[in-house]
């Protein structure tokens, strides 16, 4: 394995297998997420409510013992023990069928194998519009690697996906899972031994994975950022830079509000780039700024070919409009301008970047050499080579759509299938009255309720 995805020994593996470093660090902490939070503890209660659905914090809070069970420790990434009890150990979480109310402890899981990226997320949902995460994976395997020019996925790289898969499903048969859907994106559409691939997860992991086309991987963007688009806003450009490919939403919401923000989409696009294959293409390492120019031009040319690049034109004139970028690029510029020692996902996910910000830190990595980047706690081993070209990318996208403020998101694919599979199972309907007179005489809700007598 090449040295800068970081060596697996047991001297720099972390809890479950996470790879220590500055880089993993980060991806470690993005991996237990702190969305939504409904009270002031550090809880991953996550809302998947679409549009203008601002958490209540004085009529939510949580109890002690809720806020107890949603602490979550930066240092092991799972549900907090806290005066050494674990509110989780020794129960198995049973599943559930779909239509079934949350407090039945089904759990979900998404997948996203990308282009850069394995990720795995599993979630309970809770109150309705909300879910738990209960367990997070996230690793840089460079699966497309080479993929810009030999159209063909290599057979270390396809080794590096397998290896961190199987850790995704060894997650995945310890938890009870009720519902899931996995998911490859840009590099298994576009090699020509994709299908191959598929096939070879599937003997050597057990997992199906799903390959989705450009236009589903753009609403399921869309879909775990609901909660980013505030009330006042009436339209929003959404912007996922990956690894092999970028996607843009225009979202409109000036008219009505619906749930689910992906029902607000009026235009997207696909662009057949993103972060490595861009670098591959003009260079990762050494960056000039000729170097720079010639990755936003070409940038830019792929989005003069999107037809509805104009739709939004009458709404972005005006104040309530925004960019909302949801990628590594994004929360990378972030983490710099805060001057993070270490990646801190609840700093990044959901602050506001001003237009001259973005500039300046792009500057700053322009002026920064490889050792350089090398050595920024938020940008690692992994995505020093690729900042730059992600930066080229941002930059063209800002070009066409100037704006001075800029929304990051620590989130994305993962969160928008977990969104999906909730709603579609029914896991937030109200049980009906057979099932909640069932549930409220169940021994545990019987001690709370004496409790609070």
């Amino acid at each position: 394995m090449p040295e800068r995805f970081g060596k697996m020994t047991p001297s720099n593996t972390g809890p479950r297998g996470y790879v220590r470093g500055s880089l993993d660090e980060k991806v470690y902490d993005a991996a237990v997420l702190h969305i939504g939070q409904e009270s002031d503890c550090t809880g991953d209660i996550v809302s998947s409510h679409g549009v203008g659905c601002p958490v209540k914090q004085k009529k939510r809070r949580l109890t002690a013992a809720r806020c107890e069970e949603a602490a979550v420790t930066q240092k092991t990434g799972s549900l907090a023990r806290t005066q050494g009890k674990n509110m989780y150990k020794g129960k198995r979480q049973k599943a559930v069928k779909p239509g079934k109310a949350s407090h039945s402890g089904g759990l979900y899981a998404a997948l996203d194998l990308g282009t850069n990226n394995c990720r795995l997320l599993i979630a309970r949902p809770t109150r309705p519009g909300y879910f738990r995460v209960v367990d997070g994976f996230s690793r840089i395997v460079r699966l497309g690697e080479g993929l810009s020019r030999t159209k063909r996925l290599s057979s270390e790289a396809m080794g590096r996906a397998i290896a961190a898969l199987k850790i995704c499903r060894e997650r995945l048969e310890q938890a009870d899972i009720s519902h899931q859907r996995l998911i490859a994106t840009e590099a298994c559409r576009l090699a020509d031994n994709g299908a191959e691939f598929i096939e070879r997860v599937r003997k050597e992991t057990g997992l199906q994975l799903e390959v989705v086309d450009r236009e589903t991987e753009a609403r399921l963007a869309v879909s775990g950022c609901g909660t980013l688009v505030e009330q006042e806003t009436e339209a929003v450009v959404l912007f996922d830079i990956g690894g092999g490919s970028s996607e843009i939403a225009l979202i409109d919401v000036s008219k009505y509000r619906s749930p689910r923000l992906a029902e607000h989409i009026i235009a997207w696009t696909s662009l057949p780039v993103g972060v490595v294959t861009l670098a591959e293409r003009f260079g990762g390492e050494i960056v000039t700024q000729d170097n720079f120019f010639k990755m936003k031009a070409y940038v830019t040319g792929l989005l003069e070919q999107f037809a509805g690049r104009d739709k939004l034109d009458h709404l972005a004139r005006g104040p309530n409009f925004h960019l909302l970028g949801t990628s590594g690029t994004v929360t990378t510029l972030a983490g710099i301008h805060l001057k993070l020692d270490r990646y801190d996902r609840r700093r990044v996910d959901g602050m506001w970047l001003d237009s001259t910000d973005i500039t300046r830190m792009t500057d700053v990595l322009l002026s920064w050499d490889m050792q350089q980047r090398l050595a920024n706690p938020c940008i690692g081993e992994g995505r020093a080579d690729l900042v730059l070209a992600g930066c080229a990318i941002l930059e063209a996208i800002r070009a066409l759509w100037p704006q001075s403020r800029l929304r990051v998101a620590d989130r994305g694919l993962r969160e928008g299938i977990l969104t999906e599979l909730m709603s579609r199972a029914g896991a937030w309907r109200r049980p009906r009255y057979g099932a909640r007179r069932a549930y409220n005489n169940t021994p545990a809700r019987q001690r709370r309720n004496e409790k609070n007598r």
